[in-house]
């Protein structure tokens, strides 16, 4: 009579992986995003006390979250906490003016040089900065440059910040999705980013040279907030048409928030080199090394 072989400890491993990854896709990427990021907008400022509380404490209890940097101790609503202020010094900014910095804590996924027009988004993922920017034009200052993704998680500091000194020329909204951006949606879905809704920021530094920052919203992540706009409104009230400003920034000074986690791709020309020990896997904190400018 034949058996079947007994899998290994590192088989069996592998399977529950798999199978963890299967469950979290089906869970995160399976549903009604789209409403599901609708209802978590609406739940999120819901300032009932035993509803603020409750859902607050699930999510400390669900996440690794810090809140001891934060500027306030209470919190007037989920939506709150995620959008939440810290004390001042708590990001401390790499003030050399050859150095640019990482807009946001995160997580470092791909990076590396642009290969001409294309980047990748997870290994064997390739897609066009073209597709990604709406427009193979508006993607030209950045072919053969170099990009760093830049994913937020939902227990991280929401908020993003200047990466030099500089002024925001041209910002650009495009419609789309939520998938999820975790890694595991990244290792499934083809051109994820360029499926997704995003925005286009355009910045010239001080120094000469442009840059290109590129939030991108996800599932529950009920709209990317921007301090240039004369109100503070969800950027579909943009339009497609590209708004051109001329909002100075300090190297550090906010700009805008996510109100829960997501990603920002970092583009600049050539001539730009990531940093010394930036690799995929990185953690970073705001206002931490992250490119250096051409000598």
């Amino acid at each position: 009579m034949n058996h079947a072989p007994v899998p290994s400890p590192r088989a069996r491993w592998r399977d529950r992986l798999l199978l963890q990854e299967d469950l979290n896709f089906l869970l995160t990427n399976r549903v009604p995003r789209a409403a599901l990021t609708r209802f978590m907008g609406w739940f999120g400022r819901i300032e009932q006390p035993l509803v603020r509380r409750a859902s607050i404490a699930v999510w400390r209890a669900c996440t690794e979250i810090d809140l001891s940097d934060a500027q306030e101790r209470e919190f007037s609503s989920l939506h709150a906490m995620f959008t939440r202020a810290l004390q001042p010094g708590a990001r401390p900014v790499d003030m050399d003016p050859q150095v640019l910095t990482s807009p946001c804590d995160a997580i470092v996924g791909a990076c590396g040089p642009v290969a001409g027009t294309q980047v990748f988004q997870a290994k064997g993922f390739p897609y066009e900065i073209g597709e990604l920017f709406g427009d193979a034009e508006a993607a030209r200052p950045w072919h053969d440059g170099v990009y760093a993704t830049l994913r937020l998680t939902s227990a991280m500091y929401h908020r993003f910040h200047a990466p030099h000194d500089g002024t925001l020329q041209r910002l650009t909204y495009l419609s789309g999705d939520t998938w999820n951006v975790n890694p595991i949606a990244l290792r499934r879905i083809e051109r994820l980013f360029c499926r997704n809704e995003r925005a286009v920021l355009r910045m010239r530094l001080d120094t000469g040279h442009a840059i290109a920052l590129v939030p991108v919203a996800a599932i529950l992540v009920a709209s990317i907030r921007l301090h240039c706009m004369d109100t503070l409104l969800h950027l579909r009230t943009l339009g497609a048409r590209p708004r051109d400003c001329a909002e100075r920034f300090a190297k550090g000074q906010e700009m805008g928030w996510f109100e829960h986690g997501s990603t920002i791709l970092v583009f600049a020309p050539r001539g730009f080199a990531l940093c010394e020990g930036i690799a995929e896997g990185t953690r970073l904190r705001m206002g931490q090394a992250l490119m250096r400018l051409p000598a």
